[in-house]
């Protein structure tokens, strides 16, 4: 599998859009990586927007992001919660500068915008939050997965294969622009 050994973290709050989170992290387990969720709380089991539940299995404090290979920032109305919190802006900071490879879905972009690392990028994310994106910088594509070096992005759930797919392939190393 092409992502043995391979350590994805995941973020986590309430509100979740539970495909945008799960599919991924099931998807990223296949190909043979360990997938972390970071939530507020260590533990805490939290709900997504249609009720599927997900427990952090340690809290944003806890995170070092120096011992993750990727970053995975699902969407729904979480991320308006997950910018919020200064450990989740300095661990979005942390994988752009070290340019490993972060993936964003959907509303999840309001996370990067937060962290303004979006300058100069091209993206995607749901159309309601095209304006934002672009006020920060970004260069936003109608598409169903844009990659700009190492940022994955995605619009919504219908993307989610060429989105993950696409996701593997940056980690792996075996993305080739179409």
């Amino acid at each position: 599998m092409r992502l043995n050994n391979k350590r994805i973290l995941s973020f986590v709050h309430h509100d979740f859009e539970d495909l945008e989170l799960w599919y991924p992290i099931l998807r990223l387990q296949e190909e043979g990586a360990s997938v972390d969720l970071a939530g507020e709380k260590a533990g805490e089991v939290y709900k997504g927007k249609y009720g599927v539940p997900a427990a952090a299995d340690l809290s944003f404090e806890e995170v070092d992001p120096s011992g993750y290979d990727a970053l995975l920032v699902p969407g729904g109305w979480a991320p308006d919660k997950l910018r919020r919190f200064p450990k989740v802006i300095e661990i979005v900071k942390h994988m752009e500068e070290h340019h490993k490879p972060i993936g964003q879905i959907c509303h999840a972009g309001w996370v990067l915008i937060s962290a303004k690392i979006l300058e100069g990028k091209k993206v995607t994310s749901t159309p309601g939050i095209k304006d934002d994106m672009e006020n920060a910088g970004a260069e936003w594509l109608d598409e169903a997965v844009v990659v700009d070096g190492h940022l994955v992005s995605s619009r919504r759930p219908p993307d989610l294969p060429p989105y993950v797919k696409a996701f593997a392939d940056v980690i792996a190393g075996d993305y080739e622009r179409q």
